[in-house]
């Protein structure tokens, strides 16, 4: 137990220090968006050669693919309803206020999607982290949980600051997400005897799922909008980075 949770401190500190680093510094918006193209890439690489592949070695292709579309339908759903109640369309009356509370919205609303990602995609994956360790030490699973986290909790302080969100507030916030990750490696190595494949390989493709929607709904568009031209050279860097942690 105390080896899962230097592990699950391991992975979840970077939230920490991201969320610290968005509240105190304003980097230009493209930087922004290459940060979040780099965290797509190594999802999605984290996806197609880790998550979804142990999945199904694990549980089978059916079980695995209704995990994978239950993690992409809860996160458009818990993401449909963030953005309704985070960033309300303004209706005073006054063009630049209205102008400046849709845009203040529009940052909450793209921080707390992040924090979403983080977090649906996190406790799955954690779960799953802190279950291999009965069997080996996943530091691959550890390296790649912690690339991805760092940038997404950053650009997600980053907004929520943007957002009209206290600095303290922001701080707490990815540090209350850090603690329960934390405790989700924990907890995942404490029930690991009486997790079976089949719930495994569930866990693991929720997961997939949660990053899928998180890439399409949020991520990839934002980092588009924000870091083009070099959010495909982001992209490409954070994929080999994440394969590299994987099979170097």
């Amino acid at each position: 137990m105390v080896l899962a949770f230097y592990f699950g401190v391991i992975a979840s500190v970077a939230l920490v220090i991201g969320g610290i680093a968005g509240t105190f510094w304003h980097p230009r918006r493209q930087i922004t968006g290459v940060l979040l193209a780099f965290a797509s890439g190594t999802l999605i690489s984290a996806l197609a050669f880790e998550l979804f592949p142990q999945a199904v070695e694990a549980g089978g292709l059916v079980r695995s693919t209704v995990g994978l579309i239950s993690g992409a339908a809860v996160f458009v759903v818990f993401n449909t309803w963030l953005d309704r109640k985070v960033a309300p369309a303004a209706a005073t009356g006054d063009k630049a206020i209205e102008t400046k509370v849709i845009r203040e919205g529009a940052h909450r609303g793209m921080g707390f999607a992040l924090l979403a990602s983080v977090t649906l995609d996190g406790m799955p994956e954690n779960l799953a982290l802190g279950a291999s360790l009965s069997y080996e030490a996943n530091l691959t699973l550890l390296m790649a949980i912690f690339a991805s986290n760092f940038p997404e909790s950053m650009v997600g302080a980053i907004s929520m600051r943007q957002g009209g969100q206290k600095r303290s507030t922001v701080i707490i916030i990815w540090s209350g997400a850090a603690l329960v990750l934390t405790l989700m490696v924990v907890l995942g190595n404490l029930t690991s005897a009486a997790t079976s494949d089949n719930q495994l390989a569930f866990l693991l493709a929720f997961a997939g799922g949660a990053v899928i929607a998180s890439l399409a709904d949020t991520l990839m568009p934002e980092a588009f909008e924000r870091g083009r031209p070099f959010n495909a050279f982001a992209t490409a860097a954070g994929f080999v980075v994440s394969f590299v942690l994987a099979f170097g």
